[in-house]
């Protein structure tokens, strides 16, 4: 019976086969591991410095334990940044693995406190290639976060520059054709990965920012991979205001407003600083929805100053009426100035009744708005008032004929 190595022996004796397990181990895992086959020789090479290392480590352990309390630096400090992004957790976890089980093969015959050793390294190995990526994904998760406060700031304000498209494909979007700003109060607490689950629930892609106590939330729409738009059987796409009242519940109390849609995110600026202006007037309508949509809210903008809702009410509302028929612009002054009454404004125009609720009808044909309804009345209102405004300061050009 062979006499037992001393721990004084079983350190010269892995010393000396160091390099014999180094070897063993690449060969075994280029055999056994396809995904280190496909790598480029950099990268082999450089998954190949770790298994070394970690052999390496093992034998410094193995003589003090304590000399090395956190392995992690050991054996994946030889290891370029780059590899954590190429390299899963679950393929290191395989690497560690061949690594282990070649070491066992190899020393078997090592005695029983060798063997324990070997496990009790491999645990600890194990839980440093889990803290490493942990660490990893946190930094990204910061980095991330910056990255999307800096987009959502730029929409916000409107300053793009030159890496604004670079930075949005840092950040994964998948959202392709229209946006929409979302502006409401920020909750005490926000579970960013909750917003971001019910959003792909709906197909659709967020961009998320906290100002002080509002939180944006820039949303497009996103498709899965392979779905046409057209395709049989599929549902229909969901409206902005859909996308807002399913993520009502992620705001605080108080108000919230969608801005309109726009042809894309580097657009999205324009929707924001609807959204914005609504949302500081919105408490100006004691019945306001939640959500409601910015352009519900143009009366309030346009008395507090937003050029935007002027324009806005001028050549959504007063131009398009003035340009299609005088006739139709002089009934809704006329029936708005009577107090919506169909016959005050029949009589005034000396037209029936029902002339005028025909010209009414056309009216909302013509812009889409219902002169009918009192919120609807006001919003027309608006628009006669600052567009006859507008005519005295820029009189419309007469056509040549």
């Amino acid at each position: 019976m062979a006499k037992p190595r001393t721990k004084e022996e079983t350190l010269a004796w892995l010393r000396t086969i160091a390099g014999e397990l180094s070897t063993q181990t690449l060969k075994r895992l280029e055999d056994n591991l396809s995904w280190y086959g496909d790598m480029p020789p950099s990268r082999r090479s450089a998954v190949g410095l770790v298994a070394q290392a970690g052999i390496s480590s093992f034998i410094a352990w193995f003589e003090d334990p304590r000399s090395t309390p956190w392995i992690a630096a050991d054996v994946f400090g030889a290891a370029p940044r780059e590899l954590l992004r190429s390299v899963s957790l679950q393929q290191t976890l395989q690497l560690i693995r061949v690594t282990v089980e070649v070491v066992e093969d190899r020393v078997k015959d090592g005695g029983e406190p060798l063997r324990e050793a070997i496990l009790l390294y491999s645990r600890e190995i194990a839980f440093a290639a889990a803290d490493v990526y942990a660490r990893a994904a946190e930094a990204r998760g910061l980095w991330d976060a910056r990255l999307e406060a800096l987009v959502v700031d730029s929409i916000l304000s409107g300053e793009y520059d030159d890496e604004l498209p670079s930075r949005i494909a840092a950040l994964g979007w998948h959202g392709h054709g229209e946006v929409a700003v979302l502006v409401g109060t920020a909750p005490k607490q926000l579970d960013v990965d909750h917003v971001r689950r019910v959003a792909r629930h709906m197909q659709a892609d967020v961009l998320i920012g906290v100002q002080g106590n509002r939180l944006v939330l820039v949303i497009g729409r996103s498709e899965h991979l392979g779905r046409q738009p057209d395709e049989v059987g599929t549902s229909p796409a969901m409206s902005f205001m859909e996308f807002a009242t399913q993520l009502e519940g992620h705001f605080g109390p108080g108000h919230l407003v969608l801005g309109h849609e726009v042809p894309n995110l580097v657009d999205a600026s324009k929707s924001a600083k609807a959204a914005l202006a609504g949302f500081a007037v919105a408490r100006s309508w004691r019945h306001a929805p939640r959500p409601v949509h910015a352009d519900d809210l143009l009366p309030e903008r346009a008395l507090a100053g937003d050029p935007l809702a002027r324009a806005t009410l001028v050549h959504r509302i007063y131009r398009p009426l003035q340009a299609h028929s005088t006739e139709l612009l002089t009934t809704l002054w006329s029936y708005l100035d009577n107090g919506r009454s169909l016959e005050a404004t029949a009589r005034e125009l000396f037209v029936h009744p029902n002339t005028v609720r025909y010209r009414l009808k056309r009216v909302s044909d013509v812009i889409g708005w219902d002169a009918t309804g009192a919120r609807e009345a006001l919003i027309l209102q608006s628009a006669l008032i600052i567009g006859s405004m507008s005519d005295h300061e820029h009189p419309p050009r007469r056509r040549s004929s």
